[in-house]
């Protein structure tokens, strides 16, 4: 579904019963900001769909979320279990990725959100950090118990014919305000004539007269408590209302009793000197604007959505923008130059922790102003002050478009390097890397073009590039280390080499090509444990200094990057190694047999590099074909290693004329023998060609699947045993079916059909609806879209085996 826009009317269910969930779960939990996570229409894809409290611009990065990131947010909703985090020490501990990108002191809870036994969301509340001290038990009671009245109401929604799916950009609610006192309001009426008044219990309680039980019969009684100055005012204020032709309404404001301000109407009714007067007490009182038009500095306050609610008169004077354009619009909107990143970065620190936030903003190229961010549970109060001009930006430190001059400036821009720096360790080949270093170094630093050369053979070969001109860096490629360029000099010193502009560059290296006339270049060494990787140079549009921070950040970040390459390059060597030995572990062919087709298929994972135990096999026995896949628990050698001991013993006890049931049993005892602490599933189908019968035994394997020659598709279901290597004594009981011709059996490991945060019978559903799809073409197209439709998931943890069988037609 896709989220109504502000001022579209009333939101729909899903909108309007999640966000009810988010402002109770923020009360529950004592939080400051919330939302919830719900499942998109891409598969293994969480879409922010609720945001309350915060911003909803400056959450932009966090509005996606893979379940397969190392965020509690796809933690939660793989696992289906709460994850709390009480400060940002428990936080950095566990997931040092969240703690990269928002390095604030703040707690965070996470609660799975299920409709049904279905995991469709997770449930998250901000809040102050608890500083060392874990999330109390009534909390996770609290936020728990709302999470699960949500999953009921998401259950309810499904059955009248709502999918709980989320599409576009998130919701943002607004919080109730917090108020220390109720607001209250008073009535009562005063006959000038006889000085009688007649007053309610809520004025009498506001203005504190006693005892409340007896009436106050005239002014004075009723306004005892108050100063005189407040008194006299008032019977002023009820002369001029009697005295006034027209509209007799006036009000002022008066001091009760415990000294906070009070709000007085007054109006006249008929002819007669008879006044009616309404009392309002605010609770909480807010800064009263004529206070804040006197300060002399700039003031402005901000609601938690980041819209501004109040702005006093310097800050007018100093912005040169009246209220009237500032208030009620967002702070970018309102003044965009305070919308760079550095800046909202600032924004973001006051909004996740209770501490103020002091930075200096450069609102033009010359002046800086010191700008002061004090947040509360409500909103922020902002102050600003100009600190005088500028002249020399460029010696200044300035760094990247933002223009930044003060430590406090860069510090929030280099912070982001951070995440960098773990997404590195994340990074398995060498071009993961390079995107890495696109995503996260290039936003940092402002920076637009990136290139990284690799060394071989003493020649610098290009990788990776972007944002250079087609072509451009084509005559650098595969260039010796005897040029004398940048690439290959902060290579073979080791110095890194800075260029603030063009004309710098070409007066260092005369004649160099150069793809444009100005901008800055920095050319960074790759060098891991002494030992040479390669080249990177980044490239800015315009010409900017380089500060030390930045320098020394920069070459920093090239040591990780270089160590990252060449555990990328150390990965892919031994991977090749690695899935070669794999390769030679499963059949290359499958045997020919009259009246059967069978066609296999393998698909490597795609995380880590450790081989997998997954193998199919097809043997020719005096009883049958026998058509095998087998799954051995774990990766790595070992996996390997007892998959090809699995494979021999299957194939050997099949030969020797054995039935399924006393393979898979035999099997079974000699795994628990061999004790290589790792447990197996299998499948066994043992398939008289001429006939068409089948002899089935499973192991905890997952149930084939069955095409009929009709396009029907359907689970079949297998009597079954335990896994293989468990149970010495365990029966594997035979289950009889019948292929007919142009029926297409499926056998295949659980990486198939298995997806984090997800059923497997979601998958193997999947499976079967791909299957009875499929007509009328080869068995080996039928096992090729099968596994390409597979193989468009980038992230496989596990590895894919399939083999498909088929009776063909007899001859005539």
């Amino acid at each position: 579904m896709t989220p109504r826009p502000e001022g579209s009317g009333a939101p729909d269910g899903l909108s309007l019963a999640t966000a009810r969930a988010v402002v109770g779960a923020v009360d529950a939990a004592g939080g400051y900001a919330g939302g919830v996570y719900l499942r998109s229409g891409t598969p293994g894809l969480l879409l922010m769909a609720v945001l309350a409290g915060l911003p909803g611009r400056l959450m932009r990065p966090w509005w996606r979320m893979h379940v397969n990131r190392p965020f509690p947010v796809a933690e939660s909703y793989r696992s289906g279990t709460p994850v709390y985090l009480g400060d940002a020490e428990e936080a950095m501990r566990r997931f040092p990725q969240l703690m990269a990108g928002l390095p604030f002191p703040f707690g965070s809870l996470y609660v799975p959100v299920r409709s049904g036994p279905t995991v469709v969301g997770v449930l998250v509340v901000l809040r102050h950090a608890t500083r060392g001290e874990p999330v109390g038990a009534n909390d996770r009671r609290r936020l728990e118990d709302v999470a699960e009245r949500l999953g009921d109401a998401f259950t309810e929604l499904e059955r009248d014919g709502t999918e709980i799916v989320w599409e576009g950009e998130p919701l943002t609610v607004r919080l109730p305000a917090e108020a220390t006192r109720p607001v209250r309001v008073g009535h009562f009426t005063w006959d000038l004539a006889t000085g009688a008044v007649t007053a309610d219990d809520g004025a009498r309680v506001i203005l504190g007269t006693e005892p409340v039980d007896r009436p106050p019969s005239t002014m004075d009684a009723l306004t005892a408590r108050l100063p005189p100055e407040d008194v006299a005012g008032l019977w002023t204020l009820a002369g001029m209302v009697t005295r006034h032709e027209g509209p007799r309404v006036r009000r002022t404001r008066l001091r009760g009793p415990d000294g906070r301000a009070l709000l007085l109407e007054l109006s006249g009714h008929g002819p007669a000197p008879r006044l009616t007067g309404v009392l309002l007490d605010t609770g909480t009182e807010p800064v009263v604007p004529e206070a804040a038009d006197r300060l002399p500095r700039a003031i402005f306050s901000l609601d938690r959505t980041g819209r501004v609610t109040h702005v006093n008169r310097p800050a007018e004077e100093l912005f040169g923008v009246t209220r009237a354009d500032l208030v009620g619009r967002t702070l970018a909107e309102a003044l965009p130059w305070l919308a760079d990143p550095a800046y909202e970065d600032h924004l973001r620190a006051a909004l996740f922790s209770a501490d103020p936030v002091y930075f200096l903003a450069r609102r033009t190229p010359t002046e800086l102003l010191s700008v002061a961010l004090y947040p509360g549970r409500d909103g922020i109060t902002v102050t600003a002050s100009t600190t005088g001009r500028h002249e020399d930006t460029a010696d200044s430190g300035a760094s990247g478009s933002a223009g930044l001059g003060s430590p406090a400036d860069r510090a929030a821009v280099l912070y982001r390097p951070v995440a960098l720096a773990i997404a590195l360790t994340e990074a398995m080949t060498a071009r993961q890397v390079s995107a890495v270093v696109t995503d996260e170094l290039l936003p940092a630093f402002g920076g637009r073009q990136l290139a990284i050369y690799l060394l071989n053979e003493r020649r610098l070969y290009l990788a990776w590039e972007t944002g250079f001109p087609r072509g451009f860096l084509a005559g650098f490629d595969g260039i010796g280390l005897d040029a004398r360029i940048p690439g290959v000099e902060t290579l073979t010193t080791g110095r890194p080499l800075f260029f603030e502009s063009m004309a710098q560059l070409e007066e260092a290296y005369p004649g160099i090509p150069r793809d444009t006339d100005v901008g800055a270049r920095a050319f960074l060494p790759l060098i891991a444990s002494g030992r040479s990787v390669g080249s990177c140079v980044l490239g800015f549009d315009q010409p900017r200094g380089f500060s030390p921070e930045e320098r020394t950040v920069l070459t920093a970040l090239a040591g990780l990057i270089a160590q990252a390459l060449q555990r990328a390059q150390r990965y892919d060597s031994e991977a090749a190694l690695a899935r070669g030995l794999q390769d030679a572990l499963l059949p290359h062919r499958l045997p020919v047999c009259d009246g059967v087709e069978t066609a296999g298929r393998y698909l490597p994972g795609t995380w880590g590099m450790d081989v997998g135990g997954d193998w199919y096999d097809v043997i020719e026995t005096g009883s049958g074909l026998a058509l095998i896949i087998g799954d051995v628990q774990g990766h790595g050698v070992a996996a390997a290693a007892t998959m090809g001991q699995l494979r021999s013993a299957v194939r050997s006890f099949a030969l020797t004329g054995h039935d399924p049931q006393e393979t898979m049993e035999a099997t079974n005892r000699l795994l628990i023998d061999l004790d290589p602490g790792q447990f197996a599933s299998c499948c066994y189908v043992l398939l008289d060609p001429g006939s068409g019968r089948t002899h089935a035994v499973r192991a905890g394997h997952p149930q084939p699947v069955l095409r009929h020659a009709d396009g029907r598709a359907e689970v079949l279901d297998l009597t079954g045993g335990v896994v293989l290597g468990v149970d010495q004594e365990a029966s594997y009981p035979v289950t009889e079916g019948r292929l007919a011709p142009g029926d297409v059996l499926a056998l295949f490991t659980d990486g198939l059909v298995e997806k984090a945060g997800e059923d497997i019978d979601q998958g193997i559903e999947r499976l079967r609806a791909a299957l009875a799809e499929v007509g009328g073409v080869p068995l080996a197209q039928v096992a090729d879209r099968v596994i390409a439709r597979a193989g468009q998931d980038e992230n496989r943890p596990d590895d894919i085996a399939l083999l498909l069988a088929s009776r063909t037609d007899p001859p005539d």
